[in-house]
């Protein structure tokens, strides 16, 4: 037990001296404010982007709608193919250079990044739905705009909510690269802990542990949206 007895007390003097385990907890609570920030941003730039493709595929005279589509396509091309990290750096040093705060430029880029993949999420979302919807909605008076967002939409989230679920736990995981900015979240942190007490261990598995189990938290309560779901379908 003499080896339980040096963890336990290695674990005192890397966590509870000098209140490091403080630490710790605002860079946890950063992480989830990043997370979920930049998860509303995407579904906002993904479900405005969507929308553009869909009334751009069904309107394939408009000249507006196909400038809007050749910009809306740049945009996916130019942020799913580059790495996240790359995105980030570039925010902070270039472009929101004056930035005291990392942490909503870090929200804003996480937010544009998953944007770009939310959109088509989205975009298939709206895709499966009767194009008789459409019609009904016009039959009732609508314009596109208001059938889409009253009629489309509504059924669509209901479709892809387990996929927005999904892009959360990915963002979540995302952001464990914002240190770049000088943001304190809870990778950042653990490696604080780890160059401050040299403990290069039990740091680094506290965070992985803490990953772990919102990860598994965010997955059983996708999959009982899920069940919730199917169960509202019957």
């Amino acid at each position: 037990m003499e080896w339980f007895n040096n963890w336990i007390n290695k674990l005192h003097e890397t966590f509870i001296v000098g209140d490091r385990y403080m630490t710790l907890i605002e860079g946890f609570e950063k992480t989830l404010i990043i997370t979920f920030g930049a998860l509303i941003i995407g579904v906002i730039i993904g479900t405005i982007v969507a929308m553009i493709k869909v009334f751009a595929h069904n309107s394939p005279k408009s000249r507006i709608l196909k400038v809007l589509d050749v910009i809306m396509n740049i945009y996916l091309t130019v942020i799913r193919g580059t790495p996240v990290v790359v995105q980030l750096l570039i925010s902070f040093f270039i472009i929101f250079i004056s930035a005291k705060d990392g942490t909503w430029v870090a929200m804003l880029t996480f937010g544009i990044n998953s944007g770009a993949y939310v959109a088509e999420t989205i975009r298939s979302g709206i895709m499966a739905i009767d194009p008789g919807q459409m019609e009904a909605g016009r039959s009732l008076g609508f314009s596109n705009i208001q059938t889409m967002w009253l009629i489309i939409l509504p059924q669509a989230f209901k479709n892809i909510l387990p996929a927005i679920g999904n892009e959360m736990i990915a963002l979540l995981k995302e952001t464990s690269v914002a240190g770049y900015v000088a943001v304190v979240d809870l990778t950042k942190a653990g490696n604080q802990i780890k160059n401050t007490t040299y403990d290069q261990i039990n740091p680094i598995l506290l965070v992985a542990l803490v990953y772990l189990v919102m990860v598994m938290l965010f997955t059983w309560l996708i999959g009982l949206l899920e069940r919730r779901l199917r169960k509202s379908e019957r």
